[in-house]
């Protein structure tokens, strides 16, 4: 039988991204599937409390067991902006409007050096865990690679050559951030329902 989790995002990409972690074992619902219509407003001033705002919005008010990350690019030159203002850096939740102006802000700037975070919140039976994943990398004058969504076709992870926009969704899977988490997160799970 397998237990219902739900994922606090109605993202495709991570959805998929997640569920190939996951495997068998748990029934993954997105906030849609629940009827979770709502905005979650992420209020935090971190990861981890924007991360946990939606665990806890879902399991307080629909009773199901959630987990919920939040995640951004922290640019090392620009003071780790746009952190967790990653997804509406520019105003808009426009990815080619975000990547337009974080280079702008990079303009004659020599470090390029950032980090992608993702702090993962899950509240299993009234209670909350907390995963976090970071991959080191380098940001790139201009884009390259059309695969991955946000931030991925100017994000050049530590060790390649390529950006994360020019990985597949394995290649990518392996090493990122959000996998980085969920390979806590998935662990932690597999060893409770044991």
């Amino acid at each position: 039988m397998s237990h219902k989790l739900v994922f606090a995002t109605n993202n495709a990409h991570k959805l998929e991204e997640v569920k190939h972690l996951l495997g068998e074992g748990y029934e993954l619902l997105t906030l849609d599937a629940i009827g979770c219509t709502e905005d979650i407003a992420e209020t935090g001033n971190s990861f981890s409390e924007n991360a946990g705002i939606k665990s806890w919005h879902v399991v307080n008010n629909y009773g199901i067991d959630c987990f919920g990350d939040d995640s951004g690019l922290e640019v090392e030159a620009l003071n780790g902006e746009p952190g967790i203002y990653s997804a509406r850096y520019s105003g808009s939740r426009n990815s080619d409007e975000n990547i337009n102006h974080l280079l702008k802000n990079l303009e004659g700037k020599n470090n390029r050096r950032a980090q992608f975070r993702t702090v993962i919140s899950l509240v299993l039976n009234g209670e909350e865990h907390l995963f976090e994943g970071i991959v080191k990398g380098a940001i790139r004058a201009e884009r390259s690679g059309s695969k991955g969504f946000g931030y991925d076709p100017i994000f050049e992870p530590e060790g390649y050559n390529v950006t994360f926009a020019e990985m597949s969704m394995e290649e990518k899977n392996s090493i990122s951030h959000r996998a980085k988490a969920m390979e806590q997160l998935v662990v932690f799970l597999k060893r409770i329902s044991a």
